[in-house]
């Protein structure tokens, strides 16, 4: 077959998905060790479940009659079982509950960090494999688990550098359903009615940062028309029945136990409002009690993440500072990690209601937002270049090599074509190499290896004046003995100069 003839795959990436190339991995993996070291710390075990899990394990995900690709990637197996991968790392957890609940310590409180994978349409900024960061217990029915899953998060957010950028906001699920009890959309002897009403409140309060008290109120009544034209049918609530939701959405005050007694007021005498209400107001003790202010740890009853979903407490972490977003508009960031109380997941599998909480970090959007305040820990630098004057001189320059990397400094010869010197040079700077090492006949003879800083070097090219060049040359002969101790002291000066 002609070479004309061949065809050839594509090289690219599927539809959805993208590849993390040196800088994103290590900045990643520094932020994740610095999150395990709070979990750990709280005493949390760390979990690794297999990326792939039967759809039935899956849960709401169900075979229909090609496959069940309703949001996960699924197929079905040579033995005709229906397998998926993971889209959270919730569902596994609570599939290993249940399999391995007489081995397990109860409560069980573990942490799990990796990729999952959504069968949804992608756009910017939205992947379809991305990765999670959770903890969760299970097994303990007591708020004081969910109190302490919120001061976890506050102390890893902490520990990652976003100190004084953030807010974790707490609401109740039982607590909206006494309003909705209350505003006449929710009958507790039949859960199913009002269903659709009830929707249509709950993504109303949701979007209240973005419609305001009147947008809102008009979903609750009758609808409301965008400034296209478009109409969105609303919930249908008389004037009496959105003025208790609104009381609701507006219930903040100014302390926990402020918030706590507005809404004791707005839910009345439904046991199901009062009982989340004892909650949040326990929550609230808890964390003033181990000094969690409302600087970091807020009752706040605007959260409405997915709380079919949830039975009790919930939770959302909200970063507080300003990015500029692809209109050039200001904006704040926004949330970066959510969670909540589930305690009929498990019972799914075992037929008996199992407690459990816990939160989900969104990894790429907390990394996303360190980059934005420039906060990343990571050491992202390439490693020292030694580079090859002479190939038949190939094992000194391998004997350099082993010298910088028995002392811990991350170093590597040029194995390229050496031909072309320069190009070595460019080499070390896609590389982000910090030095180059080069040492060519005469400094063979002298005994001597010559160093170029790469990061003074640039920097010096950049804005540096004349005299700055004198005091601190980018380039220096120094004894071949000396190497190490040389290497060491140009990259210490060069983490001094970092910001």
């Amino acid at each position: 077959m002609s070479e004309a003839k061949i065809r050839r795959p594509r090289a690219e990436t599927p539809k959805g998905f993208r590849d993390y190339f040196g800088a994103e991995v290590t900045e990643r993996r520094a932020m994740l060790d610095a999150i395990t070291q709070v979990y750990h710390r709280y005493g949390f075990d760390p979990l690794e479940t297999s990326a792939v899990e039967t759809v039935e394990s899956l849960g709401k995900f169900l075979p229909d009659v090609d496959r069940p690709n309703d949001g996960v990637f699924a197929w079905q197996d040579e033995d005709a079982d229906w397998l998926a991968l993971r889209y959270d790392l919730t569902a596994p957890l609570a599939r290993v509950a249940a399999q391995f609940r007489n081995d397990l310590p109860s409560p069980y409180r573990r942490y799990a960090m990796g990729p999952v994978w959504r069968n949804e349409k992608p756009g910017p900024g939205r992947f379809r494999q991305f990765y999670q960061c959770d903890a969760d217990t299970v097994g303990a029915p007591s708020v004081a688990a969910d109190a302490e899953i919120c001061m976890m998060l506050a102390d890893a957010l902490d520990a990652v550098g976003m100190q004084g950028n953030y807010i974790i906001k707490v609401n109740n699920r039982k607590v909206l359903n006494g309003v909705m009890e209350v505003a006449g959309v929710l009958d507790p002897t039949d859960p199913e009615r009002f269903s659709a009403e009830r929707g249509i409140v709950l993504r109303a309060i949701d979007k209240m940062d973005r419609l305001g008290d009147d947008g809102v109120r008009a979903l609750l009544g009758e609808g409301r028309k965008d400034d296209s034209g478009d109409f969105t049918k609303g919930a249908g609530l008389s004037a009496e029945q959105a003025e208790v939701v609104m009381g609701f959405t507006s219930a903040k005050g100014d302390t926990g136990a402020e918030t706590v007694k507005r809404l004791r007021a707005l839910i009345a005498s439904s046991t199901i409002g009062a009982e989340g209400v004892q909650e949040l107001e326990t929550i609230a003790e808890l964390l003033a009690a181990q000094g969690y202010g409302l600087d970091r740890i807020v009752i706040d009853p605007g959260v409405v993440r997915g709380l079919g979903y949830y039975t009790g407490p919930v939770f959302e972490a909200e970063l507080t500072f300003e990015i500029l977003d692809e209109k050039g508009r200001k904006r704040q960031f926004g949330s970066v990690a959510g969670g909540g109380r589930y305690d009929d997941l498990v019972k799914r599998f075992t037929g008996q209601s199992v407690p459990a909480t816990g939160i989900s970090i969104g990894v790429d959007r907390l990394l996303a937002a360190l980059r934005a305040k420039g906060r990343s820990s990571a050491d992202t630098a390439g490693p020292v270049v030694v580079t090859v004057m002479d190939r038949d001189r190939m094992a000194d320059y391998m004997g350099m090599v082993a010298e910088l990397r028995n002392a811990g400094i991350r170093a590597e010869v040029y194995l390229g074509n050496p031909k072309n010197f320069g190009n070595q040079l460019k080499y070390a700077d896609k590389r982000n190499s910090p030095v180059a090492v080069i040492q060519g006949g005469n400094e063979a003879e002298q005994g001597t290896v010559i160093l170029k800083d790469l990061i003074l070097g640039a920097q010096i090219a950049q804005n540096a004046t004349l005299e700055e060049w004198k005091d601190r040359p980018a380039q220096v002969e120094i004894p071949r003995a000396d190497l190490v101790a040389r290497v060491r002291r140009m990259l210490d000066s060069q983490t001094q100069d970092r910001p």
